[in-house]
């Protein structure tokens, strides 16, 4: 009866890290295209609010 239970644990193994690699893949690439929009926005003079410099007076 062990045998007839592999299938369906390897399977779900198998799924398990199938959905791990394609969430990491996802979030990596996800990354990689908003570093990109921010090269974008900051090479066309917007800044980031937390990059502002505080002026003294």
């Amino acid at each position: 009866m062990t045998q007839s239970y592999a299938f369906y644990v390897y399977g779900s193994y198998a799924f398990a890290g199938l959905v791990t690699v394609a969430i990491t893949l996802w979030t990596w690439l996800d990354g990689r295209a908003r570093r990109r929009e921010m090269a974008v926005l900051e090479a066309s003079g917007i800044r980031r609010r937390s990059a502002r410099t505080r002026q003294t007076s």
